[in-house]
């Protein structure tokens, strides 16, 4: 049995439609319906009902989807233990991380898991707000470094640490003069902002912050890194509210400074899909821990 044929079917099986099946895969909708109608012809038997609220199993399908996944976890374990062997190594775990935690957390992670971890071949993938889950769940990563926790109900959240909110601003703006900006002095002012998190709005941490004080901010630009709302607020465009540990990828003519009547911060967490078997998460999970409580 083909086995791309065996991953598509599981992947219809779980969206129980082809359309998202298809996205997820980042195929078009009639191959993926091809390649179905081809293992169904296959099988000898049909594996879905289709109906108008989507696709459900049919007994046989239920049957080989309770295997599919095993003969697939095993062909992919076989690959990797052959290239194993091959290359001298005993397994590889790829780790995402957002660019926020790239300088305050990679200098001490990497050292801290070729110490724990000296056998295994490390990957790393710079990620964004809008890919961060998708690399998850297609499994171009184990494992990622995120602020704040991905909300999904097929990955594994562990919060390893918060950072607390600053404000960053251009070095000749008069707020850079205080010591501490008090909250009633963001009133009107523009705020370059990061994406909300990705399933609830109105759960960003920064605009419960502003409810909160009764700050209105209107909001100049919405970017998707920390990298790129610096930038926007050095040439002018705005002040931004972001985690302490933004400084230390600050350019040069951005400063940052402690809200005085706010001590609010933001989730650092581990992310994972929650179907992993990888024995290695447990073990970057310690590093990461260990690294973060050090911030």
């Amino acid at each position: 049995m083909d086995l791309h044929r065996l991953r598509y079917f599981v992947a219809v099986a779980e969206a129980r439609s082809v359309g998202k099946a298809a996205e997820r895969l980042r195929m078009a909708q009639p191959p993926l319906s091809v390649q179905i109608r081809k293992l169904e012809a296959e099988v000898g038997a049909p594996l879905f009902h289709r109906g108008t609220r989507g696709m459900d199993l049919t007994e046989a399908g239920q049957a080989l989807l309770a295997r599919a996944g095993e003969a697939l976890a095993l062909a992919a374990d076989g690959i990797e233990a052959a290239r194993a062997v091959a290359a001298g190594r005993r397994g590889r775990i790829s780790v995402g991380y957002m660019f926020v935690l790239a300088n305050a957390v990679l200098p001490r992670l990497i050292p801290e898991l070729r110490r724990s971890i000296p056998g295994v071949d490390l990957d790393f993938v710079d990620l964004s707000a809008s890919t961060r889950e998708a690399r998850l769940l297609d499994r171009s990563v184990t494992v990622a470094l995120c602020m704040p926790a991905i909300h999904h109900p097929e990955i594994q959240v562990a919060r390893i640490g918060a950072q607390r909110f600053m404000l960053a601003m251009p070095n000749r703006s008069p707020l850079a003069r205080l010591g501490a900006v008090p909250m009633a002095r963001l009133q009107g002012r523009p705020l370059v902002a990061l994406p909300p998190p990705e399933r609830d709005p109105a759960s960003s941490a920064v605009a419960a912050l502003l409810r909160r004080h009764q700050i209105v901010m209107p909001i100049a630009s919405r970017v998707e890194t920390v990298h790129s709302a610096m930038s926007l607020v050095l040439a002018g465009e705005g002040l931004a509210i972001l985690p302490a540990c933004a400084k230390l990828g600050a350019p040069r003519g951005i400063v940052f400074r402690p809200l005085l009547d706010a001590a609010d911060s933001i989730d650092i967490a581990v992310c994972w899909r929650r179907d992993s078997q990888s024995p290695l998460i447990p073990k970057f999970l310690k590093c990461a821990e260990k690294v973060v409580a050090r911030l």
